[in-house]
């Protein structure tokens, strides 16, 4: 056995919580209990018809060798065309690089843009593997706490105030956000950049979730500018978990760096997933309709869960998660999960995942499964509220 000393300082990483409620979920399902799954973000749903039918041909083809590292020339090109038809922004498919899913490009971005020791602000609540990540090469997350008044969001002066405390290196920011659901617009985002841009920051904005959005359209970063580092994926509207395949869209010139990196790394992504991301984006009509499911989910938690004794919770614009202060029953959400998931057999994901400052008092409710779960899921959770 290899002596805990031989270990690496920078793989003592904290688990990412939502991975061990899943396993612990499963044990409970392997003794026969159903268990509804309100803890991941895994769209219930399949990848597009035509993705998977692009896929089977190919494999029955034999085409499985390695791509380009930076992805196959034809998904880049639909990739660049995808911003001029969503967004109204001209992207050179040069500056397209496809990667491991969203997690891959996390990885090739910090990599890029930081040092060891570089300070990198994100927001507080945020996803988890943001900091991780950034940990684990050396850098420094600093977790910047949102406030309601600013919808949870980043603001340029709590940036700046971040800043002049110790000089930062670059700024993530995520719209639709995970774990809140909340969105900026326009202003907020063109604002944040300007801030960042004249700090001299780099500027990464994780993108995951656009197609998500309920309150109004998700604004792209390159909407705003060329210098920013856009991080998006298949696995979220296109319903592609498990295909591990997204992409970035980069500055100008920097696309030969993330190229020599993935090269290294991974060499390539799988071919598979990327054919049939190619033909994903024919798949939209279908995944629409997908997307009409997590507006009536949004609609059962958010009028059901108050009823059954959660009424705080923040605003949900886009994504599919309901971030619910469950202050009045704990002070300790890892172990309500828990105790609800062992009791009523409802999978919830604790706050302190996502927030050292406030997230022993929240629980993260995924609304990505069925209807009838989502209702399911309201009585069970009632029911466990009742009992204390």
């Amino acid at each position: 056995m290899l002596h805990p000393q031989a270990l690496s300082r920078r793989s003592a990483v904290e688990p990412f919580i939502v991975m061990d409620v899943m396993e612990h979920a499963a044990r409970i399902e392997a003794q026969g209990s159903h268990v509804i799954h309100l803890e991941v973000g895994q769209p219930a749903a399949p990848a597009p018809t035509v993705a998977r039918r692009a896929a089977a041909a190919a494999l029955e083809a034999g085409q499985v060798g390695y791509t380009a590292a930076l992805g196959i020339p034809a998904l880049r090109a639909r990739i660049a065309r995808h911003y001029g038809e969503t967004h109204g922004v001209a992207v050179d498919p040069e500056r397209i690089v496809v990667t491991h899913g969203s997690s891959g490009g996390f990885v090739l971005a910090f990599l890029a843009l930081f040092e060891p020791g570089d300070r990198v602000a994100i927001a507080a609540p945020g996803y988890p593997p943001y900091r991780h990540v950034l940990s684990a090469l050396g850098c420094e997350p600093v977790l910047i706490e949102t406030r309601a008044e600013d919808r949870h969001a980043l603001t340029p002066e709590r940036l700046l105030e971040a800043h002049r405390a110790a000089p930062l290196k670059g700024v993530l920011v995520a719209s639709p956000a995970n774990p809140t659901g909340t969105m900026m617009d326009r202003a907020a985002l063109t604002a944040l950049h300007a801030c960042a841009r004249d700090l001299g920051l780099a500027f990464v904005s994780d993108e995951i979730y656009h197609g998500l959005d309920y309150a109004f359209p998700a604004v792209s970063a390159v909407e705003i500018g060329e210098d920013v580092t856009v991080i998006n994926s298949f696995s979220k509207y296109f319903c592609m978990t498990g295909w591990r395949v997204g992409w970035m869209v980069v500055p100008p010139g920097v696309s030969r760096t993330m190229e020599r990196l993935q090269q290294n790394l991974s060499i390539s992504v799988p071919t598979l997933s990327q054919i049939a991301a190619d033909a994903a984006f024919e798949g939209r009509a279908e995944m629409d309709l997908v997307k009409a499911t997590y507006v009536e989910n949004r609609r059962i938690l958010t009028e059901g869960l108050p009823r059954a004794g959660l009424s705080r919770f923040l605003p949900a614009d886009g994504a599919f998660y309901l971030y619910a202060d469950v202050s009045d029953f704990t002070d300790d959400s890892a172990a309500f999960a828990r105790r609800m998931l062992d009791a009523v057999h409802v999978a919830t994901t604790p706050g302190v995942d996502f927030d050292p400052f406030h997230g022993r008092s929240f629980l993260r409710f995924s609304y990505a499964g069925s209807a009838p779960d989502m209702a399911e899921a309201v009585a069970r959770i009632g029911d466990f509220l009742k009992r204390g």
